[in-house]
């Protein structure tokens, strides 16, 4: 099965349907690169193995388009009943969900094999999947670099060759920002666009889950098959007009894109990330699309006050949450000094604020709207710098001292009042400052494998949308692809062998 990593998911599932293979061998290879490539990329932290293969026998998926393909579940907001679900939290290390998520349920019913789940920070986070209960996972690219997060696992999954997909959530950029760190293809789609059931929204409805790739077709294709609401949905989007399948086929008209290097928070972006889009803005014009220089006018680190500000709620919430599902009060021990200090800072906010700061959303959201009214997709980097090295954002021993005396004091309001949530906000996002515009104004968006850096390092080309286009994106990808392939370019760890 050395050939197992040349095919993409439906590629594979073409070969169980035409008995070319059986889902059980296509299980067995990808359970030989996990067990023999994981101890170096630490993608997957939970095995499946036994799970997947009497998954394989179940007679009701067998007509699902992704039949007998191996696949990998991101071990957060996604449930599978009977599987780990830690979230990273070292506190959840023992817990099993109960049920499955609405989400599983379609994955499953696609025919998907879950043998599996990967890697994520604490609660999901930060931009790099360096957990404290689980180790860091590594950049198959370069294993001293972070692959990015919070969907850090499983993008260092696809890009190892464990499997051709692997799902993903995006908070804030979370499914984007690791395709880009890991040579991938990574769609955010519109809020509203896959289910979140059981829950009602995920941080206030900025974040949806999908898949990462390594082709166009297999993230469309999957949207295809899970896309739509469940009963209760607080949000309603209208459906497609044909399968997303379908807008491959047919290359996009002449678009009018407009893009940016610019950071939104007016910090700096390497310049290898600004090359990367002057490469995408010339293969678009080749393309015979309209290309110019354009920024929408909203407030960048307004909308980053904003974010920090759910971010904080979110996380104090979350540990509220976390005393249920372990059946007692959280301690201090129970999670990284990192997360309680935001649940400190969660504790400190107004109901006043956070409404304040809501608003800010939607601010942004008609920005966008008008915006799209002129041009067709929005183009950015998807970060302002190279794959991070391994512990670079491991708080320097002045600010460990800081959030020690935080989190033991309970000076949550003393630091909000220093004036220092500000700089937070700029300093958090300053190296990946483009991707939660799509997250707060509820757009799609989506991370494209176009360029490399002189050290052979991936960086993506990040697009936006019109609320509910996914399928002007993936048209457009579809045609990128086909004009610059990224398929088989694949780190050394990815290749046959």
């Amino acid at each position: 099965m050395n050939e197992y990593t040349d095919y993409d998911a439906l590629g594979l599932a073409a070969l169980v349907r035409s008995k070319s293979v059986s889902p059980e061998e296509l299980l067995d290879a990808a359970i030989s690169r996990i067990e023999q490539y994981n101890p170096l990329v630490n993608a997957v932290i939970h095995p499946m193995y036994e799970q997947a293969r009497q998954q394989a026998k179940d007679p009701r998926i067998v007509n699902g388009s992704f039949y007998g393909v191996p696949f990998l579940l991101k071990d957060l907001l996604t449930t599978c009943a009977g599987a780990p679900y830690s979230m990273g939290c070292r506190a959840l290390k023992a817990y099993i969900a109960p049920a499955d998520s609405e989400l599983m349920k379609r994955y499953r019913d696609s025919g998907l094999l879950t043998l599996g789940k990967t890697n994520t920070p604490e609660f999901g986070l930060t931009a790099v999947t360096e957990p404290l209960a689980f180790g860091p996972s590594r950049n198959p690219w370069d294993p001293g670099r972070s692959p990015g997060g919070s969907s850090g696992g499983s993008a260092a999954a696809i890009a190892s060759g464990f499997v051709p997909m692997a799902s993903g959530g995006d908070g804030g950029g979370s499914i984007r920002i690791p395709a880009s760190r890991c040579g991938l293809f990574g769609l955010k789609p519109s809020r509203g666009r896959t289910p979140t059931a059981p829950y009602g929204e995920h941080w206030q409805g900025a974040s949806q889950e999908h898949v990462i790739t390594r082709s166009v077709r297999d993230s469309a294709a999957m949207l295809d098959a899970t896309h739509g609401c469940a009963p209760g949905a607080p949000y309603r989007i209208a459906p497609p007009q044909r399968p997303y399948s379908e807008e491959l086929a047919t290359p996009p008209r002449s678009l009018r894109i407009a893009f940016s290097t610019r950071s939104p928070l007016g910090t700096p972006v390497e310049a290898p990330c600004v090359a990367a889009v002057e490469h995408t803005v010339k293969l678009l014009q080749g393309l015979g699309h309209q290309v110019e220089e354009q920024t929408p006018d909203y407030d960048g680190q307004a909308l980053a006050r904003s974010y920090m500000t759910m971010y904080f709620g979110e996380v104090a919430a979350q540990l509220r949450e976390l005393a249920d599902m372990i059946g007692r009060p959280v301690r201090r021990g129970d999670v990284e000094p990192f997360s309680w200090l935001l649940g400190v800072m969660g504790r400190t906010i107004s109901a006043e604020e956070f409404v304040l700061g809501k608003q800010q959303w939607n601010i942004a959201g008609r920005v966008m709207g008008a915006f799209f009214e002129q041009y067709d997709i929005y183009l950015t980097p998807s970060a302002a710098v190279l794959p991070q090295l391994l512990g670079s954002m491991v708080p320097s021993t002045t600010e460990k001292i800081l959030i020690q005396l935080v989190n033991t004091f309970g000076l949550g309001r003393a630091l909000k009042a220093s004036g220092i949530i500000d700089r937070i906000a700029v300093e958090s996002l300053s190296e990946v400052p483009f991707t939660q515009l799509a997250n707060l104004t509820g757009l799609p968006a989506m991370s494209v494998p176009l360029h490399w850096s002189a050290e052979n390092l991936p960086i993506g080309s990040h697009f936006m949308a019109g609320f509910g286009n996914e399928a002007q994106l993936f048209a457009l990808a579809a045609q990128l692809e086909q004009a610059q392939p990224w398929f088989d370019r694949r780190p050394e760890l990815g290749r046959p062998g």
